[in-house]
């Protein structure tokens, strides 16, 4: 079952969570009321997000999105581009940086260049102009990034995720816990997920985990875990991938700016207990003093093979640095996850529910 553990709640706090609490509330019903105006699309808009401050991997279930209707329809990404350098509507390209559309743009579009990413903290404008696009470009399908709070605009289809070891029935409102949101609002949401799981749930767990979160007969609850992959150089991509069993008992620095490096930090010390940890706030924005402390960190002469592994997330923003020694980007690897279902029934299931709400909506939208 998940740690309980790792929750912690300030209960000095929690006179400011109910303040903000009602503040919440009431911003909901204005939209219930329809004095706040919300506005549907003539097309699949899917949002993925979550109720909770921190990670709860939605970069990875947005790529599962895009890996699963991108060889039939055309896909778009819009997300808000947190902690960008720039400001309104921006439509990635090739050319684009981490600093201009945010971490996990640059992200998504690096893994998959066909498909269009854009950025826009206002949704209504950044989908519009999605719609204003040539003929030939304009999206089948839009895929909202962390929208789950953004009412302006209304889904056709929500994604909620939960983190298996923070679950969202567990915790308590900003700021004397992590939710955005309280947890009776994930009735919105047309799937939920319980996200990074244990690769095996024995099906008692599961049932009890399923009364807990407890969703309507209109919903369905899924459990996904992470699969790591190759390890996979940052700056060279005729460098050969490592295997994890390659860097056994080797000198490993683990450097990452996400909100909860523990899972990394569990898997790498499954090869090789000889690790040193540097970790940044979430979203981190590395600097040159930020290299030059890791490049000290490499210089001890006994640890010369050290190695250094960040995650996907990290090594986009990584990727601006251009003027490090050759020897020294050399040491950067990171480790790519992607979504891998508990029970793989849940696969297909999940799969069939999507492929079908897309081609509903699109049908729908030639019709509009």
């Amino acid at each position: 079952m998940p740690l309980s553990k790792n929750i912690h709640i300030n209960k000095w706090l929690l006179p400011l969570s109910w303040l903000y609490g009602i503040v919440v509330f009431f911003r909901n019903k204005l939209f219930d009321w329809k004095i706040l105006k919300q506005k549907q699309y003539p097309l699949p808009v899917i949002c993925v997000g979550n109720i909770t401050v921190g990670g709860t991997g939605k970069t990875p279930h947005t790529e599962y999105l895009i890996e699963l209707l991108s060889k039939r329809y055309k896909v778009a990404v819009l997300s808000r581009g947190y902690k960008r350098k720039t400001s309104g509507y921006m439509l990635a390209t090739s050319e684009s940086t981490a600093a201009q559309i945010g971490d996990e743009p640059f992200q998504i579009k690096n893994k998959f260049p066909d498909i269009l990413v854009a950025v826009d903290s206002k949704r209504q404008r950044g989908i519009e102009n999605l719609l204003a696009l040539p003929e030939e470009q304009k999206p089948d399908v839009i895929l909202l990034d962390d929208a789950f709070q953004h009412r302006y605009v209304k889904p056709s289809f929500t994604i909620l995720l939960t983190d298996y070891n923070r679950l969202m029935t567990r915790d308590t409102l900003l700021p004397a816990g992590r939710l955005r949101e309280p947890a009776y609002l994930a009735e919105k949401a047309d799937i939920v997920i319980i996200t990074k799981c244990p690769s095996v749930i024995n099906p008692l767990d599961q049932r009890i985990l399923s009364k807990e979160v407890e969703v309507y007969p209109y919903q369905h609850l899924f459990f996904t875990s992470f699969e790591y992959g190759l390890l996979t150089p940052v700056f060279s991509e005729d460098k050969p991938r490592l295997t994890l069993k390659e860097i056994t008992n080797k000198d490993v620095l683990i450097v990452t700016g996400i909100a909860n490096p523990k899972p990394l930090h569990r898997r790498i010390k499954r090869y090789t207990k000889k690790i040193e940890k540097l970790s940044y706030p979430d979203h981190y924005e590395f600097t040159q003093k930020d290299l030059d402390d890791i490049l000290q960190k490499l210089k001890s002469p006994e640890k010369e093979d050290k190695i250094i592994i960040v995650t996907e997330k990290d090594a986009a923003r990584l990727k601006s640095f251009t003027n490090l020694d050759e020897s020294f980007k050399d040491k950067f690897y990171y480790l790519p996850i992607e979504v891998t279902f508990v029970n793989s029934h849940d696969r297909e299931t999940f799969n069939n529910k999507i492929i079908e709400h897309v081609t509903e909506n699109s049908s729908n939208s030639r019709l509009h």
